[in-house]
């Protein structure tokens, strides 16, 4: 297959939502329809011992939370498919701002009763920000829920897009009996089924008189009206238009029950974009370039627990990625060559020879790789759009056990390294902060330092506001700013500084009595 095929047949997208909406779920029945998987597991559930093939951390298992992205590829017909499931709590927002650098669509998941919540209307605006499409998959329907047209309005008011449905919905909760597939003119009849696929009937149009007889004449007409007025509120369906990410299809479904997920597969491979050009700060990089470029969006530490190894994720942007090939590493400059780059099917990894544009590969890395690094063909090239946010919560971070220092600073390094936090380490007491978006990623670090490097911490509170990057182009003024704050100020790992602000006050009279100095909340600048 030429590299220009190949790219017309590679879909990466990322699943996002707010906790609890199903979206691991969703993502179990897209791999049971893909093939890559032959029972889907549970995210909780007493009877089905499987859990999720994408939640395949101890802690995950154990919590019923996501709480790092996985990464899944499969074929499905003539398509490849790269599936990443991103975590839907809050406190780990910044692993799912990164993925979303990585995809070329996403699918928003949305529970039909609870409607739009806090964390999907900040992924949208991630999304608006990089106008990448979003297609809208609306879960839950066997439960009690609120009328679909609302939960439409809802959706274009909330997530400030046009919406066009795809699908409607008969009934919803306990009376619900089905789907009407509107861009293939099809029904599929609700049997709940965790495995299995549901029954389908195939028609003509919304007239035929099959629809009366499988789920009665009230909820046919009833059907028949909804769909006319859905005809008259919202224009035609336009493909161009979701490219460009104006308008967001949707979708009606029941995950758990593997209901409308194909409708939705089906439609998503026809119409989502293949892999798209990307924005490096020198030039545009079209995918179908000869040239292999690709930049890292995540490194994951000890993916298998048996050889602590770290693996760089890295998103292939254009020409063909090869095993055993030399690529340069821009920001150090030197040439390298991967014996064993990786495919995923979330935990489990399997060699592979060469990768297109849109897949990710898993490469070994032992220390030399840093979040939003460069990998070229040979061309100096660096991609932006890889921030890491201020934190908003502190903590000293202390050994417990003298005899297991070194594992403890090699599990400090490495679970840094994966951008779950960041460490700061202040200047005036040498002491070591660990700064994160929420209090569960401290539970989160306690729990993998323990089981995976077997070294143990405690956290010991420091009350701080904010931590934000300082430069300045006067060296004087940085060095009387840094003698005024000492006991404020720490550095990163990168060796920059950093003043540690114990109040909003504090911040902006600093900002007031140093007009010579910047103050950065984003680590990139």
């Amino acid at each position: 297959m030429s590299l220009q095929e190949e790219i017309a047949r590679h879909r990466t997208f990322a699943i996002i939502s707010h906790p609890d909406a199903g979206k691991t779920t969703l993502t179990e029945k897209l791999l049971l329809f893909g093939g890559a998987i032959h029972v889907a597991g549970a995210v909780k559930s007493n009877k089905i011992k499987k859990t999720a093939t994408s939640d395949w951390m101890e802690i995950e298992k154990q919590r019923g939370i996501s709480v790092a992205t996985s990464v899944m590829g499969f074929n499905y017909g003539d398509y490849k498919i790269n599936i990443l499931d991103t975590p839907g709590h809050q406190d780990f927002a910044e692993d799912t701002y990164r993925t979303l650098t990585a995809v070329d669509s996403v699918i928003i998941v949305v529970d039909v009763a609870k409607g739009v919540e806090q964390q999907t209307r900040k992924l949208m605006e991630v999304c608006r920000m990089r106008n990448t499409p979003v297609i809208i998959f609306v879960n839950k329907l066997d439960r009690e829920g609120r009328d679909p047209f609302d939960i439409l309005d809802e959706l274009e008011n909330e997530l400030k897009i046009a919406v066009r449905p795809l699908s409607w919905p008969i009934n919803i909760g306990a009376k619900f009996k089905g789907v009407y597939n509107i861009y293939e003119q099809g029904l599929d009849l609700f049997k709940p089924d965790k495995q299995k696929v549901t029954e389908r009937i195939e028609i003509d149009d919304v007239n035929d008189p099959a629809i009366d007889q499988a789920v009665g004449e009230a909820d046919a007409s009833k059907l028949r009206e909804d769909l006319e007025l859905i005809e008259g509120v919202y224009p035609e369906f336009d493909v161009d238009a979701y490219l460009r990410g104006e308008v967001a299809p949707v979708f009606f479904g029941s995950a758990l029950n593997t209901f409308g997920v194909k409708e939705l597969l089906d439609c998503f491979v026809k119409i989502a974009p293949s892999p798209r050009p990307t924005q490096a700060e020198e030039r545009k990089i079209e995918p179908q370039e000869d040239a292999f470029t690709g930049f890292v969006f995540k490194i994951h530490a000890n993916m298998d627990p048996n050889h602590r190894s770290c693996i760089a994720f890295v998103k292939v942007c254009s020409g063909k990625f090869e095993r055993n090939a030399n690529y340069k590493h821009v920001r150090s400059g030197k040439m390298m060559r991967f014996a064993a780059p990786t495919a995923f099917m979330a935990q489990k990894k399997s060699v592979v020879d060469e990768a297109y544009p849109g897949d990710i590969v898993g490469i070994p890395d032992t220390g030399n790789f840093k979040i939003g690094d460069t990998l070229t063909s040979g061309e100096n090239l660096h991609f932006k759009g890889l921030p890491s946010f201020s934190p908003e919560m502190f903590k000293y971070i202390e050994n417990t056990d003298p005899m297991k220092s070194k594992q403890l600073e090699k599990g400090i390094q490495q679970l840094m390294d994966e951008g779950v936090a960041q460490l700061f380490v202040n200047q005036f007491n040498g002491r070591k902060i660990i700064g994160t978006v929420g209090q569960l990623q401290f539970e989160v670090i306690q729990y993998r330092l323990l089981h995976e490097y077997g070294a143990q911490c405690r956290w010991e509170p420091i009350s701080l506001y904010k931590a934000c990057w300082i430069e300045s182009d006067d060296a004087a003024a940085l060095d009387a700013f840094k003698k005024r704050k000492h006991q404020f100020m720490a550095i990163d790992r990168d060796g920059r500084d950093v003043f540690l602000a114990d109040s909003n006050y504090v911040l902006q009279m600093a900002q007031a009595d140093f007009p010579a100095i910047r103050f950065h909340f984003t680590s990139e600048f």
